[in-house]
């Protein structure tokens, strides 16, 4: 794979430092331009604030980038033909020399390959309402029963089926913990009303449970923490509920299915709340970079503040 890990990310996972790796797909289309590059350019220094290294995923003309400079970064913000990239395009991406913004699923794939072990994301994609008749579940699932990484995320976007998403969790192995929380979060939503079986609540037991997952070898499966945003920062539940409504009654009215559903939704969202989702989600998000840091340098430091081999596999 034609893969460059930046000097700087390089230089910090040789010697042990902590990484977190970053999702491009919410700048290049998860923002509005010219905010999508300032909230880019504030979430990486946010992980710096937080004593880690940033490392921006996204493939560049042909080459799958960790850790972008600020050329990338505007490059992926500001040019309106960057594509959307799953792990199922990487390969296409590398071989036609396109660009294109990392989803969760390539992200994941390609900071665990580079071996960064904490991701910090916004929400997961799922399994979508109407499962039963679609079959459309996203590929972020599968993907992370593959990657020994830790995910710290604010659950699951709420338009999807949540009960049905954590249940496809538990089937592939994937572990879900709620951070400082008994239920799952629910994305624009402090909580989701579904419950966890784990809860915890420092970044060093969070820490504890990834050198667990050293230890004990076995198959790889990705760490999943739902760090929920707070509540004073959440969507208004009530607002929320009917607008999530409205916009899956339209969605069916205009004959929009499949890939089309979700950033219809998500559109529909920002502008019926007049933009109180997308602060909402902005506000998880930077609670999950923070959270994310933090788990980093624990997970660095070891069981005892010494700092930790990169990992059970050699990494």
């Amino acid at each position: 794979m034609s893969t460059q890990v930046s000097e700087e990310v390089r230089e910090a996972l040789h010697e042990g430092r902590p990484v977190v790796a970053l999702e491009s797909t919410i700048i290049a289309h998860g923002l509005p331009r010219p905010r999508n590059l300032a909230v880019a350019l504030e979430l990486e220094e946010l992980v710096r604030a937080g004593g880690a290294v940033p490392a921006t995923v996204a493939v560049v003309d042909g080459t799958a980038r960790v850790g972008l400079d600020r050329a990338a970064l505007t490059r992926i913000a500001e040019d309106p033909a960057v594509r959307k990239l799953g792990h199922r395009d990487l390969a296409p991406a590398l071989a036609t020399g396109a660009t294109g913004a990392t989803t969760v699923s390539a992200t994941a794939w390609l900071a665990d390959a580079a071996g960064i072990r904490v991701f910090a994301t916004g929400g997961l994609g799922g399994v979508h309402r109407g499962w039963t008749e679609t079959q459309d579940e996203s590929a972020d699932l599968r993907l992370l029963a593959r990657v020994g990484i830790t995910v710290v995320c604010a659950g699951v976007k709420s338009i999807l089926d949540v009960p049905a998403t954590l249940q496809r969790l538990e089937t592939l192995g994937v572990t879900v913990v709620g951070y400082g929380t008994e239920h799952f979060p629910g994305f624009y939503l402090s909580s989701s009303g579904e419950p966890v079986d784990w809860t915890l609540r420092t970044p060093e037991e969070v820490a504890a449970v990834i050198r667990a997952q050293d230890r004990l070898g076995g198959p790889r499966a990705a760490l999943v923490v739902g760090n929920p945003v707070p509540v004073e920062e959440q969507l208004d539940p009530a607002l929320h509920d009917r607008v999530l409504a409205g916009g899956l009654a339209a969605a069916q009215e205009k004959g929009i299915s499949g890939q089309g559903v979700t950033p219809f939704l998500l559109e529909y969202l920002t502008v019926h709340t007049e933009g109180a989702s997308l602060e909402a989600n902005l506000a998880a998000v930077r609670g999950n970079v923070r959270l994310a840091a933090s788990i980093a340098g624990a997970y660095g430091a070891g069981a005892d503040g010494v700092a930790a081999a990169p990992g059970a596999d050699g990494r």
